[in-house]
């Protein structure tokens, strides 16, 4: 963790962070290009934000790519959407094993083309043994999706008499969902001016701080970056207690 900016500390970076990366297509056309190159120029800020991540020492980074809901964008981009994400893929792959990141998919990915389901096959086992950063694409992706096949899940096990509905708890919710073996994001960053959360993380996102910013996400820099970072290691966190109670369980715990 070596030329760790000075206004991160160490000692509180978050675990998991998440981001919404929105502003694409508005970055292109305030320059007069077309949306595609937006979602081009976004590849890059993926590159320089996984970087940023690992040289902090965040642990997961997920990023909302490509939504269920983003299947009724104009065909033409979704085509482009999906011919970027193999391009992107085959091209950086080989870096995310020179820095040990691992490669991870949360979503609906039976929906993918072919072309696209196998980029992203290769990449996934060929970064299956890294141990830094686990970045974690949200690819057709909808948090309500997710849910809905969570509860289909428990239903089926209960059905089968191999779970009592009587002891479902939050934790059985959370191991049937995509990101089991994930901790909740801890900072949930949206670029692009709106303040919504567009269906993404609704569960694991219960107690995560926000963050947002009129940034779009090509111009997302790891200043940007490391700025979200730092609010957030200037916040507290309740988890629903006191500060007082807060503040007595930190002291104990020293």
């Amino acid at each position: 963790m070596t030329n760790l900016p000075n206004n991160i500390d160490p000692e509180k970076v978050p675990a998991h962070v998440a981001i919404i990366m929105d502003g694409n297509g508005r970055w292109a056309k305030a320059r007069g290009l077309d949306r595609t190159e937006g979602h081009v120029a976004g590849v890059d800020t993926v590159r320089t934000i996984i970087t940023a991540a690992s040289e902090i020492g965040v642990k997961y980074l997920t990023l909302y790519a490509f939504s269920t809901e983003n299947w009724n964008r104009p065909p033409e981009e979704v085509r482009a959407l999906l011919h970027l994400i193999v391009v992107a893929l085959e091209r950086e792959t080989p870096d995310l094993i020179k820095n040990n990141v691992r490669l991870n998919v949360i979503g609906d990915i039976d929906r993918m083309p072919p072309e696209s389901y196998e980029s992203l096959r290769r990449s996934l086992k060929a970064t299956s043994h890294c141990t830094g950063l686990q970045v974690n694409l949200a690819l057709s992706y909808s948090s309500r999706w997710e849910l809905v096949e969570a509860a289909r899940r428990i239903a089926s096990l209960a059905a089968s008499g191999e779970l009592d509905p009587a002891e479902i708890t939050e934790q059985t919710v959370s191991e049937m969902l995509t990101t089991a073996s994930v901790p909740d994001p801890d900072l949930l960053i949206r670029t692009g001016g709106d303040a919504r959360v567009s269906n993404f993380l609704l569960w694991q996102i219960a107690y995560s701080e926000l963050y947002f910013t009129n940034i779009f996400w090509p111009a997302f820099s790891a200043d940007d970056f490391f700025k979200a970072v730092a609010e957030y290691q200037g916040r507290e966190r309740r988890f629903g207690l006191t500060s007082e109670q807060v503040s007595q369980s930190s002291e104990s715990s020293l």
